[in-house]
């Protein structure tokens, strides 16, 4: 199949519609009424446009009358500027160890709300070393108390769990 390019990604228009009946609609809007591919493509062709299919799922199915390359340029321009203005949530994370400094949490509770202003979530992790381990209860009060501090800005969605040498914490930001 070298140089063939599969039939089911090109686009249903002209001679490809392939149903007795379709509903036709003009390039200004108006309805032409329910006729046969055929037919439809004479009237297309004798505008110089081409008849493309709108939706199958209707009964009949329905067609336009329209210039092609002018209908998918004005489509793939819509769904760019869908992209641009979507926003993808990503999960920031903060590190700390549990004998962290005040100054150190501060600048540590600030990121966490920058990340949650910008509308991604956090997760906030609190690692061990060696016989650090011991010392669970010190690590879920600073995860606990950075809960708190952040509790304008987010939501707990996962409350602070153990998993290896990690203890760690999701915050959500607030809708």
């Amino acid at each position: 199949m070298t140089g063939n390019r599969p039939t089911r990604d090109l686009p249903i228009i002209n001679e490809r519609i392939r149903f007795p009946k379709i509903r036709v609609i003009d390039a200004d809007n108006s309805q032409l009424g329910i006729m046969t591919p055929r037919e439809a493509l004479q009237i297309a062709e004798e505008k110089e446009l081409d008849l493309v299919l709108v939706t199958d799922k209707a009964d009949p199915p329905v067609c336009r009358i329209i210039n092609y390359g002018k209908f998918k340029f004005e489509r793939d321009k819509k769904e760019k500027e869908a992209k641009k203005k979507q926003h993808t949530v990503d999960v920031k994370e903060v590190k700390m160890r549990y004998k962290i400094g005040d100054h150190d949490y501060n600048v540590r509770l600030n990121q966490a709300k920058r990340f949650l202003q910008d509308g991604d979530k956090v997760k906030a992790t609190i690692m061990f070393r060696g016989r650090e381990i011991q010392h669970k209860d010190m690590a879920e009060a600073i995860l606990k108390r950075l809960a708190t501090d952040l509790q304008e800005f987010a939501e707990v969605q996962q409350t602070p769990k153990q998993e290896g040498r990690n203890m760690m914490m999701l915050l959500a930001p607030k809708k």
